[in-house]
């Protein structure tokens, strides 16, 4: 929502400069001199940088960010100031200028009408106005401003055909939940991952189709085959493009950012051989490269959907590509679909613990904080390189979003919730086991006398008598283990060549305690 003593002022300030320029309009010649053409041209690319800085702005108030009324402000002032010069300038038409004008307005009156993103009166393929349904993101990333180029590519290369209708219909039915789930999974993590695919010119519908299909934006998604992380990288073809085991225990396939990079990188090496072949990018990154490259030479570069070149692919990867261009079109056209992408407050900031703390400890304290979910899955995404049930020591600093940071603030670092946090998570469900031996009597005030275990000093077993070693049981965590014993979880895991993130322990596997108490 829009602040009400705000928007009437901006809307005021558009409606001025609009009768400005249809005053203008009666101005324009038909003779330029090159001088003249040049200095309309720039005027017209000042125009467009202001209308972009105006549609951010208005993502920054949407999200109550408190500068988005200021940016909003000097960006209408930077318009007046093109509509001035442009009234100097002989010959200076204003149809382009506007049309941006036109646009503005029409987004003005949708915010302080509350027109929600997905109305349904708006049947055109790619909307006028072209916002991606995301989140605000950083400038380089730039998926707030109008439909990008490459975007545009991607609709005009890839074919919709029954195959991606019957994708689409998927995704917007029996896993409807999936798609949108994997959209605010990727909102809070998209300053992170789509940087690298803008950097290659590649559409970031694209990247967004793929970690739709491969993990629902599920940072520590993990295949049965051994595929791992938000982009599901099997570990040869991981550290081809330089993810892997970094030394320190955690395997960088589970980083976004690390992850993106590795995924544009692979996918301008399919560019290189297969052209603008979208469809087969796809099932080379889905079945391996080596067979979609043979196939594309058997068969002259043809197309994935000619019969001959289908069939040579399992239906694993027939599945997958139009399943990949459905999630990647809905992506770009929300609206024509009835589908609403809830927006999430994903502006990145960092939360830097006071005290230390979990994962999990953390996801009680912060609580819903106006999502549906609360925040472990986000602080899981964000920071993957930590377990869940890990402590964190003091000092780290741990990625999140302005808001989070604030909820931190107010209810992690002391009082009630804090320590209710720290509780529930300290909890021992063993200690609810009352073991019964010996019983005695005991008179009570009124005279009545009851039975109840017999009380003994409790005898610390001297650290000679302390395991050395456990054998786990079904169920058992390292974590688990690590709390029964006091021990240092990455101490533990150490010793016993258990890898991060995950420290997987087998049932009847022997560990060494080592970093035990």
């Amino acid at each position: 929502m829009f602040p009400s003593s705000r928007v009437p002022c901006a809307a005021r300030k558009l409606l001025l400069v609009a009768v400005l320029l249809s005053c203008c309009v009666a101005s324009a010649a038909h003779a330029q001199s090159r001088r003249t053409t040049a200095a309309i041209e720039a005027l017209n690319q000042r125009m467009t940088v202001a209308e972009t800085r105006y549609r951010e702005a208005l993502v920054k108030i949407g999200n109550a960010d408190p500068s988005g009324v200021d940016e909003s402000n000097a960006a209408l002032e930077d318009m007046e100031d093109v509509l001035v010069e442009c009234g100097r300038i002989k010959g200076c038409g204003t149809g382009d200028l506007l049309a941006s004008f036109k646009r503005l307005l029409k987004a003005q009156a949708d915010a302080a009408a509350g027109v929600a993103e997905d109305g349904d009166d708006d049947d055109t393929l790619v909307d006028d106005g072209g916002e991606l349904p995301t989140g605000e993101v950083p400038q380089s990333a730039n998926a707030a401003s109008l439909l990008a180029a490459e975007d545009r590519r991607f609709l005009e290369l890839v074919q919709m055909n029954p195959a991606v209708q019957a994708g689409i219909r998927r995704w917007l039915t029996d896993m409807r939940v999936s798609l949108i789930t994997s959209h605010e999974n990727y909102q809070y993590m998209q300053h992170m991952m789509s940087p690298a695919f803008k950097r290659r010119g590649l559409p970031e519908a694209l990247l967004f189709g793929i970690l739709a299909k491969e993990s629902n934006g599920r940072v520590h998604s993990r295949s049965r085959a051994g595929a791992a992380g938000p982009l599901q990288f099997m570990p040869a073809t991981g550290l081809r493009f330089g993810l892997g085991p970094d030394g320190r225990g955690f395997d960088t396939r589970y980083d976004p950012r690390a992850s993106a990079d590795a995924a544009a990188m692979y996918l301008g090496e399919r560019y290189a051989e297969l052209g603008n072949n979208i469809e087969l990018w796809l099932a080379a990154y889905n079945g391996g490269e080596g067979r979609a490259r043979r196939v594309y030479r058997e068969f002259g570069g043809r197309s994935f959907w000619d019969p001959d070149v289908y069939n040579e692919f399992p239906p694993e990867t027939k599945d997958y590509v139009p399943m990949v261009i459905a999630a990647a079109w809905l992506y770009l056209h929300p609206k024509e679909y009835g589908l609403s992408f809830p927006r999430v407050d994903a502006r990145p900031a960092t939360i830097q613990l006071q005290r230390p703390a979990s994962i999990y400890e953390l996801t009680i304290c912060l609580g819903n904080g106006g999502t549906r979910d609360g925040y472990m899955r986000v602080l899981r995404n964000l920071n993957p390189q930590y377990e869940a049930e890990s402590w964190i020591p003091a000092g780290t600093r741990l990625n999140a979003t302005v808001r989070m940071a604030g909820l931190y603030e107010r209810w992690c670092t002391r009082g009630a919730r804090a320590e209710l946090a720290r509780d529930l998570v300290n909890s021992d469900p063993g200690s609810a086991i009352v073991r019964v031996g010996s019983v005695e009597a005991v008179t009570l005030p009124d005279g009545s006398v009851v039975q109840r275990p017999a009380t003994a000093p409790a005898v610390q077993a001297p650290a000679s008598l302390q395991p050395r070693t456990h054998r786990v049981a079904r169920g058992e965590t390292l974590v688990a283990i690590a709390q029964r014993y006091q021990c240092d979880t990455k101490v533990l895991a150490a010793a016993n060549g258990l890898q991060a993130p995950r420290y997987l322990v087998r049932q009847g596997q022997q560990l060494e305690l080592e970093g035990c108490r």
